[in-house]
């Protein structure tokens, strides 16, 4: 009897192999990142290796796609960080400006905001900072004292050609006018953005803590 149990115990050691069932090919393992010697057996040790070569290849995986995304979020991070506005006003001295036979550059020596020194307080240039949509404001306005019509009127130009026109009463029926646009435009780093005062057109500054004549611009969002 004893030797007949020995013997069933004996095919059962040696003649019934394990069976093991393997996921599908798309989480198949690159022979080579296994050992050679689980290609021909089945085995406890060879289903350890083969889950750590699976283990590995999708953290290998993972690892790219977060170095992906920490890519992308430091570039989105740059962006934001090179946000650029100003906004810059008349100075008060009550004295309008008239240009003498020629147009010339409106020139804002008040400054309410330079963030990253875009604006030149002395040529009246905002020179773009990286390019970008930019939101750009200007307001006009015009108070003879003297008596005489003025015709308060400018245009806004990046480097040197008109964008838009400001036209508040060309002719001049009456001593008081103003004037006010507000533009987003695509603009590349190093445009040169002013307000230029056409010829027969006037500004004039404003008292104490009044700002009626205003050049304003900020980024909207970057682009590459």
């Amino acid at each position: 009897m004893r030797a007949i149990v020995f013997f069933c115990l004996l095919l059962e050691a040696f003649c019934d192999k394990p069976s093991y069932i393997w996921p599908t090919a798309d989480y198949a393992v690159d022979p080579h990142l296994i050992g050679t010697e689980c290609l021909s057996a089945s085995c406890g040790c060879c289903v350890i290796q083969k889950q750590m070569a699976r283990m590995k290849k999708h953290f290998e995986h993972v690892a790219v796609e977060m170095n992906r995304y920490l890519t992308e979020s430091k570039t989105a991070l740059n962006l934001t960080r090179g946000r650029s506005a100003f906004s810059v006003s008349l100075t008060n001295n009550m004295s309008c400006s008239v240009p003498a036979g020629n147009d010339q550059l409106i020139i804002y020596g008040n400054v309410l905001l330079n963030l990253r020194g875009s604006y030149n307080v002395l040529t009246g240039i905002f020179t773009v900072p990286q390019s970008g949509v930019y939101c750009l404001t200007v307001t006009i306005h015009a108070n003879a004292t003297s008596g005489t019509n003025v015709a308060s009127c400018a245009r806004l130009q990046v480097n040197g050609t008109e964008v838009v026109a400001l036209l508040s009463e060309k002719k001049g029926n009456d001593r008081q006018d103003s004037s006010s646009i507000v533009v987003a435009l695509k603009l590349e780093a190093g445009n040169e953005v002013a307000v230029l005062l056409p010829n027969g057109c006037v500004v004039c500054n404003e008292g104490q803590g009044q700002h009626y004549n205003t050049f304003t611009g900020f980024l909207l969002y970057a682009t590459s």
